[in-house]
């Protein structure tokens, strides 16, 4: 008879599958830029352990390429990521018993564990880990793989790194089916048509900003975050 933890397992490693399966493609081809910008095979896994944040390893090779000093790099760093505050308001760590686990579970706080955690709002602690597990274990082996068989792929192949904004599509796609405020896409495009006015130069860092402030308000205060909402009848 199957345990109930085995059960578990199981259910968590079929409900990554997906997006899990999705991570492989962009893990070849961050291996692959990790190559064709002159690193040894083996920076592709370091990164991935590390870092491990799909767009701040593709952004740490060109911040690395471009010699920008180590305060620039984290402030860029901070400001590209800074949306995992926000994840880590809701998600939901405290299912989870042990403390080197709820510590695995923060620094493996990714788009893609949140996506899939906000579409399966009823995941065990045991599922959480799993999932997570699951995620970089597919992601190291296939920007290692990636990286390996990099020197067989011609340098002059471009537009590989556009993998992960196709991931990004897929995980807000997902997250919209789980929760279909259509609210939260109008003003994403109303503070990126203001960015894009006010200041054209910085307008992925002015709108991310603003947008950041507006979910934080929508949360602080239930009364405006059911004003806002807009939802399909």
């Amino acid at each position: 008879m199957v345990s109930r933890e085995t059960s578990q397992i199981r259910d968590a490693i079929r409900i990554t599958a997906p997006v899990g399966l999705g991570m492989i493609p962009l893990g070849l081809a961050f291996g692959l830029v990790v190559i064709q910008a002159g690193f040894s095979w083996w920076w592709a896994p370091v990164m991935s352990i590390l870092i491990y944040a799909g767009s701040m390893e593709f952004l740490a090779v060109n911040l690395i390429t471009a010699g920008v000093g180590p305060i620039s790099a984290a402030i860029t760093g901070f400001l590209v990521n800074f949306r995992h505050i926000f994840y880590g308001l809701t998600y939901p760590r405290h299912r989870i018993r042990s403390k080197l686990g709820r510590a695995y579970s923060t620094y493996a706080l990714t788009d893609e564990a949140y996506a899939i955690a906000s579409a399966h709002r009823n995941l065990t602690g045991t599922q959480l880990l799993v999932m997570q597990v699951m995620c970089q274990l597919l992601w190291v082996l296939s920007g290692t793989a990636g990286a390996l068989f990099g020197h067989a792929i011609p340098q002059s192949i471009e537009g590989m790194e556009f993998a992960l904004t196709s991931l990004f599509v897929v995980l807000a796609w997902e997250s919209f089916g789980a929760n279909k405020d259509f609210s939260l896409i109008v003003f994403a495009l109303l503070f990126a048509g203001l960015a894009l006015i006010v200041a054209p130069g910085q307008m992925l860092i002015v709108a991310l900003l603003s947008y950041f402030a507006f979910l934080l308000l929508r949360n602080a205060s239930p009364t405006i975050d059911r004003a806002l909402t807009w939802k399909a009848p």
